[in-house]
């Protein structure tokens, strides 16, 4: 499977995602967040960074959990400011994302 370029939206949103790790994380180490999470330090880092701008469902979903965050309250602060987008509907015309 060959994996399509982000789209300069995704990447924002990425960016987005990670700053607002980093803040609800604040204190608290890397390492204990990720481990409390069930996902690797390096895999944390890379989402906090932006590197990995489009990370798996079930990995932000748990990282949120462990640093107390809605899922509302996460997709309201990473939308496209301004936009009424709405998550993918149930994969139709979405492209398929690898695991982090």
């Amino acid at each position: 499977m060959v994996r399509l370029p982000l789209t300069p939206a995704e990447v924002e949103r990425g960016k987005r995602l990670g700053a607002l790790l980093r803040r609800a994380r604040g204190e608290r180490s890397i390492l204990d967040t990720a481990l409390d999470a069930g996902v690797s330090p390096e895999t944390l880092r890379k989402i906090e960074s932006g590197r990995v701008a489009t990370p798996a469902f079930p990995t932000i979903a748990a990282i949120a959990d462990v640093l107390e965050l809605s899922l509302d309250d996460v997709w309201a602060e990473i939308k496209q400011p301004g936009s009424e987008a709405e998550p993918a509907d149930a994969g139709h015309g979405t492209r398929e994302r690898l695991a982090s």
